[in-house]
């Protein structure tokens, strides 16, 4: 009901003016409180040594078994899959020491027995000290 006959209303207008300064306000706030840290390192000056390589390697004993359990002992293939030959490798790679370690190379496929015969036979030659290598994948 319009009871003010002539009287024209004023069209409903939305004023942007203050949506936009208030979110100039918010942007600014969020610019000054925002906190643009580089990220600081700590220049470290490590201390530096000269040192000479080993001339020799380490003493290990390398024993590998191929899948179908043929010996070697440091790349040097035995003539036959016998516990005493493989017994005479060792000692003889050994040299009298009894601290080196002996490293297996089983190929995924040789038989168990293969494997348990060389870490007899390091134990008949005192070699105590035996490792595996794997394959890392």
């Amino acid at each position: 009901m319009n009871f003010q006959r002539g009287k024209k209303h004023e069209e409903m207008e939305l004023n942007l003016v203050p949506l936009i300064d208030v979110l100039l306000v918010i942007i600014i706030f969020l610019v000054v409180s925002t906190t643009f840290s580089r990220f600081s390192e700590l220049k470290i000056n490590l201390p530096t040594a000269e040192a000479n390589s080993p001339d020799k390697k380490p003493n290990v004993i390398n024993v590998s078994i191929t899948a179908d359990g043929v010996y070697s002992v440091n790349e040097t293939q035995l003539p036959n899959k016998s516990l005493e030959s493989i017994i005479a490798a060792l000692k003889n790679s050994s040299k009298g020491e009894k601290e080196i370690p002996v490293i297996i190379n089983a190929d995924a496929k040789c038989e168990h027995q293969s494997v348990i015969n060389v870490m007899e036979a390091s134990r008949q030659a005192g070699l105590t000290h035996i490792t595996f290598s794997t394959k890392i994948n």
